[in-house]
């Protein structure tokens, strides 16, 4: 009889501030959700009070020394009171074989005897400082970037994070860890019938969520149909101050409404600045909404993953420029320029690549990708992209989401699934 040795984790989350913590936190929510079915991880959470009961799965133990707060006084206070207290709060974890901070700010540092890991989901402040004030920065880069080049292993949740974690940081490669993002598809009932006339956006009200730029998007939309609403939910949105006519502020909400809001919404918009991963998008295509999203930061034309270990395969789109004075959507004709959805391999970690190969979309025309590429617990990678019509087609467009699905490691694909599409096209 074979015996398994089970891995002991803490999971350090005392700067936990529930409800203010943004895509971090589902992230976090989800950690422990899946770590409560593990046979060979024993985690245990450890929250502040004001973080108490948020580990859903797990033990938790609540680490009444300290506080906890969403105020900029209430952080600062945490970070003295974990600091103050560290050896009593460490002699807590001290069994630990891995202390993992999943919202990077590690204090208190763990003993030497344990396994420091750090999920940091971006570098934003490196990349985008102009969003950020000197304190913001002065404050991630001690709390975020040294820790990174202190940890043992650093886990973030797309392969553009990680370049940009190596690049900014200068963190040893092997050091880094992908562990994309993804959705329990079980729990989203894709609608691909009637919808709604409105525009969702789930962000909170941070620089880099870009509202101003879809307010003035939205009037002009608005401007031809005064029917058409837009949709904010998520926390802080009340540093948003007065906002346009149509724009409907929900703020947090339950779960099952944000789902609710994906199946019935026209389309999700995310004219993000820069993301880790972005994770509304394939939410939204889960649910058969069609997205309108930026090509900023994990979200960009060209996707990165990791198939197997060591295999790498690079997305993107191609579009013919021969004509360079033709924008790549004609407003006229909702045509998109010729395209050919793209694919390239690495089997070497990217050292080489191969060439391109193109991916077959059947009789699908003016393709586009518009979101990022995930591996899925199975280990299949799934390919979205969005139909329209060529350029110079004159009959009416059909709009509709797609995957391309490999179960291979990117060898084959099946021919496309249709996730959503425009019933006025019908």
């Amino acid at each position: 009889m074979t015996t398994t040795t089970r891995l002991d984790v803490a999971l350090a989350m005392l700067t936990l501030v529930p409800g203010g913590m943004g895509g971090s936190e589902t992230y976090a929510r989800a950690l422990t959700r899946q770590l409560a079915t593990s046979t060979t991880v024993a985690a245990t959470a450890y929250v502040a009070a004001i973080g108490a009961g948020f580990s859903a799965g797990i033990p938790e133990q609540t680490v009444t020394q300290v506080e906890g707060g969403a105020s900029t006084r209430a952080r600062v206070t945490t970070l003295l009171q974990a600091t103050a207290r560290r050896r009593s709060i460490v002699a807590g974890w001290s069994g630990a074989d891995v202390v993992h901070y999943p919202f990077t700010v590690p204090v208190p540092y763990p003993a030497r005897s344990s396994a420091l890991v750090v999920s940091l989901l971006d570098v934003q402040h490196l990349d985008l400082p102009e969003l950020f004030t000197t304190t913001e920065r002065a404050y991630r880069r001690r709390y975020y970037d040294r820790a990174a080049r202190r940890a043992d292993v650093v886990v973030t949740i797309s392969e553009f994070a990680r370049s940009r974690i190596v690049a900014t940081l200068d963190v040893d490669p092997e050091r880094v860890v992908v562990a994309p993002l993804g959705v329990d598809q079980a729990a989203y009932e894709p609608n691909l019938g009637a919808r709604e006339n409105f525009l969702l956006y789930p962000a909170r009200a941070w620089a880099h969520k870009n509202h101003a730029r879809l307010f003035e998007a939205f009037g002009l939309l608005r401007s031809e149909d005064p029917s058409l609403r837009l949709v904010l939910t998520g926390g802080g949105l009340d540093a948003l101050g007065a906002v346009p006519d149509g724009v409907e502020i929900r703020g947090l909400v339950p779960v099952d409404e944000l789902r609710a809001l994906y199946r019935s919404a026209g389309a999700l918009v995310f004219p993000s600045l820069y993301e880790g991963f972005g994770l509304p998008p394939v939410e939204a295509m889960a649910s058969g909404c069609p997205v309108a999203a930026s090509d900023a930061g994990s979200l960009a034309a060209a996707e990165l993953v990791e198939a197997e270990p060591g295999r790498l395969l690079l997305f993107t789109t191609w579009f013919d420029r021969s004509e360079p004075d033709r924008p790549l959507f004609d407003p006229v004709t909702e045509g998109l320029l010729r395209s050919r959805q793209l694919m390239a391999v690495s089997a070497d970690e990217g050292d080489t690549w191969g060439p391109w190969q193109v991916l077959s979309t059947g009789e699908l025309t003016g393709c586009a990708t518009t979101g990022p590429v995930t591996r899925w617990a199975d280990g299949s990678i799934a390919y979205a992209f969005e139909s329209f019509k060529e350029y110079d087609d004159p009959t009416p467009a059909r709009h509709g989401s797609w995957l391309l699905v490999s179960r291979d490691g990117g060898r084959s694909f099946a021919p496309p699934l249709l996730v959503a599409h425009d019933p006025r096209g019908e």
